[in-house]
């Protein structure tokens, strides 16, 4: 029996490659599915199903492609409806794996058809459970995302029943195997682990301790933030389909000249630019997006970029196929081109350029003082700002500047200061801020992490102001 997760860190998912007995199953696996097919031909094993654990908000799964690479039958739990071919499992239905045994958990909450999969070994024993988004280390899946007309109470009701009906009962022993990581917008707050053991759980997890249904309703329905804008639609495209990667491919891998590119630009086309937050600022083709591989690159451009927008892209040499495969996990297809050369191929043909003015915390602190067209733009969430800021600030978070009318509102008269937490999210913003015509811009390194520790910067602190 083998077991391997599969964690991809900027979506915070984890898809699972099970093989036995020239057998294979993949659970929740990512759109770009080439990994599974070579894992599989390493080992010498068929793909036989493609488990499901519920129709994902956070990323486009690869189990259409992936099927029909394979041949193998995508398997769903039940109340399940898709707009193509898969099996809707019983709730306690077996599917052999070799000599393993994957037993169908229906455990309707985070959305109606969520299941688990619990995998015996080859002795008949519960080995482990896949439990998707319905159980989480250190928390369980929210109930708002994509739950047709019923309310995140309903759901949080439904998922009471269902860990106490078919999760709660499991073995301490048995390793749990969830569908996210620490990061995830799937959930509240996650642990920092990628997988636990049921008594670990019971034991710490605040959704399994022993409470009343309306109780457990309110715990799990209080402090949830709004969901990332792209959840709804990557929902709905897990559920009726998507074009196949190879067509993604076929339309985004193409090397355009710097008249090509230029071309490009004059339709309605928009750049993007997937390089380093702290090369953009050097330098970039004017009008460009940034937002660098180098963060939670898929997160955000779901949540700031039209999912059928026409992209063309500024990447470092190398990093095409990647910034493609990234962006598709979230649904953005629309890629018409990438500059051929890069940014180094603009800067040589001449072609006008712009930048952002980084400054260092210690410089900020300086100017704070002294300038009295100074405003500072905070881009982090509101729960961060509300955990501390710097005195006179304005909250904007990063994903309300996906709306014109927000980044109207910011004033073009001040000197702009833009941070965040730590450098990567005000990059973003500064970009979207040039794009719309603002240009008295500051990009301020390193964030709120390092400007908090600089002398005379007054902050804003729960119940305190302190300096």
């Amino acid at each position: 029996m083998e077991i391997k997760q599969l964690y991809t860190g900027c979506l915070s998912e984890a898809a699972y490659f099970i093989a036995s007995e020239g057998e294979a199953a993949i659970i929740d696996p990512l759109r770009d599915t080439d990994v599974y097919v070579q894992m599989a031909a390493e080992r010498g094993v068929k793909i036989k199903y493609i488990f499901e654990t519920h129709f994902h908000a956070d990323f486009v799964s690869g189990h259409i492609d992936l099927s029909k690479k394979t041949g193998a039958t995508i398997v769903y739990g039940p109340n399940t409806n898709a707009s193509y071919k898969v099996y809707v499992a019983k709730d306690g239905e077996d599917f052999t794996i070799g000599k393993l045994k994957m037993t169908v958990l229906h455990t309707p909450g985070h959305t109606l058809e969520s299941s688990c999969f619990l995998l015996h070994d080859e002795a008949g024993v519960p080995n482990c459970v896949f439990t998707g988004d319905t159980l989480f280390v250190g928390d369980v899946g929210r109930p708002d995302l994509f739950s047709g007309n019923l309310s995140k109470e309903e759901l949080a009701g439904m998922m009471y029943d269902s860990l106490n009906a078919k999760i709660k009962p499991l073995d301490d022993s048995i390793i749990v195997y969830p569908g996210h990581g620490p990061g995830s917008s799937c959930g509240k707050n996650l642990g920092p682990e990628t997988f636990s053991t049921m008594g670990a759980q019971r034991a710490t997890n605040y959704a399994l301790k022993d409470m009343s249904k309306d109780d457990f309703i309110k715990a799990v329905t209080t402090g949830l933030n709004a969901p990332p804008a792209y959840f709804p639609l990557n929902a709905r495209i897990n559920k009726e389909g998507y074009e196949s990667m190879d067509e993604v491919y076929s339309k985004g891998m193409r090397a355009l000249s710097v008249a090509q590119f230029k071309e490009k630009m004059k339709e309605d086309t928009w750049i993007l630019d997937t390089r380093q937050s702290t090369v953009f600022t050097q330098g970039f083709v004017p009008g460009s997006f940034s937002i660098g591989l180098d963060g939670r690159f898929a997160e955000w451009a779901g949540s700031l970029l039209p999912l059928n927008q026409a992209l063309i892209l500024v990447t470092d040499a190398g990093k095409e196929k990647e910034s493609i495969t990234r962006l598709a996990r979230v649904g953005i297809d629309n890629v018409q081109g990438y500059l051929d050369g890069g940014y180094e191929a603009w800067v040589a043909a001449g072609e006008q350029i712009d930048m952002i003015i980084d400054i260092e915390p210690d410089e900020f602190a300086m100017d704070l003082p002294h300038d009295d067209l100074l405003e500072v733009i905070d881009v982090r969430k509101p729960a961060e700002f509300e955990a501390g800021h710097v005195k006179g600030a304005v909250n904007v978070p990063l994903d309300s500047l996906k709306d014109p009318v927000n980044v109207a509102m910011i004033s073009d008269e001040h000197n702009l200061y833009v941070h965040c937490a730590g450098g990567y999210r005000s990059v973003i913003a500064a970009s979207i801020l040039k794009h719309h015509g603002y240009h008295n811009l500051r990009n301020v390194l390193c964030g709120y992490g390092k400007i908090k520790e600089q002398k005379g910067v007054q902050l804003v602190l729960p119940d305190k102001v302190g300096a």
